[in-house]
């Protein structure tokens, strides 16, 4: 008996010793998954919860230009006077501004990295910047300013410190350059039938971010990557021919000096109107005696705008206008829409303000007030293009694609006018984001009219299983100009939606996505600030979830193995068998035709990739289905039913 005692002893111990191996084993492999896998803790300026920290900073830039277009030669020319307030702890001996423009010359290494063959970001290459009479200084007066220009960046030396927490500089200089043709597909100049349309971005010396996490942020304006800027208030003005119509972000603060009394009187029409009113009919289309105030000579447009991040504005002689009010949470604006009259019709442009209108709305009473005077949509040779206020949308668009094209690029004013992250590193942290508010304004969009891509996220498994796909974090000049579409804008969109619809309930997303937005309006997020908010504010731990979906390449294959028929119940045999866990969200349907809906969460993958489920019933079980609303990107719909091919029988 003893010697059987012992021996019992011993074979528990080593099948105990057997048991705990084995479960470090699974825990080690396990613990790629579900452990923390980038530093996502506070400090003083950004807090682990996610919020600014107590002495979060940001640096602000005030700018004062007057510009003037000259048709002859499409050149914009200029002087800016930019207030610089440096509120971070160091001394500036230096500062870095952006001059986009460099990137349309033959050696700017925007140009270098064109592929032979052309892609999107292919343009002219006969402008760039001419900087002039540069002058800087920390006082009430400026003087010339030893500075270096590479590329499209240029680096001032200053002759006092612009002092931290507080110090001032005040910049000036004179600029122009040549509106080029094909601009990056992001700004450019059109001809029509009436005159030539001018969309003009990117079209001043701007302020480099400087902040706590890089310090200067100087990456060369390329292509795929977007845009990091400052905030501050702009006071420009833009001096045309007398025949042009000029739109621009912000407010228009000379509207009767520029603007005949007849659109004057329009205008005030369409402030009232829900319905689109025309300001300049397709048979009014260059008839100056009803649109213009003046005959001959030029005019200068003013307009203003606060705490915003850029200005751009569009210029023509060929420009139908309609306009109509924007109704608002917090504020009255007005929705505008300019086009030549190829563009015209109710199967073309002539829905343009009511599109920009429904956009607006929604994004303003659904997410965050809409903050600007006016929404205005420029029909031109830009694909897509957003700027503060102003979007430039394809001149031939109609239809869903019009639909399409204006909803995202008004979605922007969100996403990253208003939430100003990193677009040269983070283009996901904007166009995903974008991409998600898209999807479900364009399901509310007159109850459904037109279809959103990211409804059946299925159709998107190719991709996600292709050798060459690559993940959403990689850098846009980086990534694979094939892949930007998917890691830049579908994937992480399609992820927001699973985590909206699926691992969590819309409800607790839409109030941690309000309050992140809330949190970082008009300031510099980073990824992990969006994690950390969401996280803290939903209550969930979803570093698996970030790390599998945003950083690594894996996919989700949830699988539903068999089940078995047991005294009391059925047990229902799971498997995981893709890289990225899911909770198992699961329709049970009987034979009396009732169903039960079952949610297993994500934490019975902990300790391997299998997972067996005792469902407790009475009933007969006739089939089993995971996922029933097709939420998921599953890679493998087959073995998400049991017993297979049910839907076929």
């Amino acid at each position: 008996m003893r010697r059987i005692f012992c021996s019992g002893i011993l074979s528990g111990f080593i099948l105990l010793s057997t048991v705990v191996v084995f479960s470090q084993n699974i825990g080690s492999e396990n613990q790629e998954i579900f452990g923390e896998f980038i530093d996502r803790s506070g400090n003083e300026y950004r807090s682990a919860s996610g919020k600014p920290g107590p002495k979060y900073w940001q640096n602000y830039a005030d700018y004062v230009i007057e510009a003037t277009l000259d048709t002859s030669t499409h050149t914009i020319t200029g002087k800016v006077t930019i207030d610089y307030l440096n509120n971070s702890p160091e001394n500036l001996e230096f500062v870095w501004l952006q001059l986009e423009q460099n990137r349309f010359t033959e050696t700017s290494r925007g140009t270098l990295t064109t592929p032979l063959q052309g892609d999107r970001y292919a343009s002219d290459t006969d402008g760039g910047f001419l900087i002039e009479n540069v002058e800087a200084g920390t006082g009430t007066q400026t003087s010339p300013q030893e500075y270096f220009i590479t590329d499209t960046r240029m680096q001032i030396f200053l002759d006092e410190p612009v002092k931290a927490q507080g110090g001032r500089l005040k910049i000036k200089m004179d600029f122009s350059f040549k509106i080029p043709k094909d601009g990056m597909d992001r700004m450019g100049r059109m001809s029509t039938k009436n005159g030539t349309i001018y969309a003009v971005a990117q079209w001043y010396p701007k302020m480099a971010v400087f902040d706590d996490v890089t310090g200067w942020n100087n990456l060369p304006y390329l292509g795929a990557g977007e845009f990091y800027l400052e905030y501050g208030n702009f006071d420009y003005k833009i001096t045309v021919p007398y025949d042009h119509i000029v739109v621009g972000s912000g407010e228009l603060v000379n509207r009767s000096e520029v603007l005949s009394r007849t659109l004057q009187k329009r205008w005030q029409e369409a402030e009232k109107s829900e319905d689109p009113v025309f300001l300049i009919r397709e048979d009014e289309v260059g008839d100056t005696e009803v649109t213009r105030p003046k005959s001959s000579g030029t005019i200068t447009w003013h307009f203003h705008m606060e705490n915003t991040r850029d200005v751009a504005f569009a210029s023509s002689r060929a420009f139908v206008w309609d306009a109509a009010r924007l109704d608002l949470s917090e504020r009255q604006a007005m929705a505008h829409s300019v086009y030549p009259v190829e563009s015209a019709g109710e199967q073309g442009w002539g829905r343009s303000t009511e599109y920009t209108k429904a956009a607006i709305e929604f994004y303003d009473k659904t997410y965050y007030p809409y903050p600007y005077p006016a929404a205005i949509n420029v029909a031109c040779n830009v694909a897509g293009m957003e700027y503060p206020g102003v979007s430039f949308c394809h001149y031939q668009s109609r239809g869903q694609a019009l639909w399409n094209v204006t909803d995202h690029e008004f979605g922007h004013n969100w996403f990253p006018m208003i939430v100003g992250s990193n677009e040269r590193k983070y283009v996901w942290l904007d166009e995903g984001l974008n991409m998600l508010l898209n999807h479900y304004s364009t399901l509310s969009f007159n109850e459904g009219e037109y279809p959103s891509v990211l409804s059946q996220s299925r159709r998107f498994a190719s991709w996600l299983t292709s050798e060459r796909r690559e993940p959403i974090m990689t850098y846009p000049e980086i990534v694979d100009r094939n892949n930007l579409g998917m890691t830049g804008y579908y994937k992480p969109a399609i992820g927001l939606i699973v985590l909206r619809e699926y691992i969590l309930t819309p409800e607790r997303f839409d109030f941690a996505l309000r309050k992140y937005i809330e949190r970082w309006a008009y300031k510099h997020p980073r990824p992990v600030d969006f994690f950390n908010t969401i996280e803290n504010v939903t209550g969930e731990d979803l570093n698996w979830f970030w790390k599998g979906w945003f950083y690594e390449n894996g996919n989700i294959d949830l699988s539903i193995e068999g089940v078995s028929r047991r005294s009391d119940g059925f047990l229902i045999a799971l498997k995981s068998k893709g890289e990225i866990p899911m909770p198992v969200l699961m329709d049970i349907h009987y034979e009396d035709g009732s169903v039960e809906s079952v949610k297993l969460p994500v934490e019975i993958w902990y300790r391997g990739p299998e997972w067996n489920y005792f469902h407790r019933t009475d009933k007969s079980i006739v089939s089993v289905e995971i996922d029933p609303k097709n939420i998921l990107p599953d890679i493998d719909g087959s073995n998400d039913i049991w017993p297979a091919g049910f839907y076929d029988q």
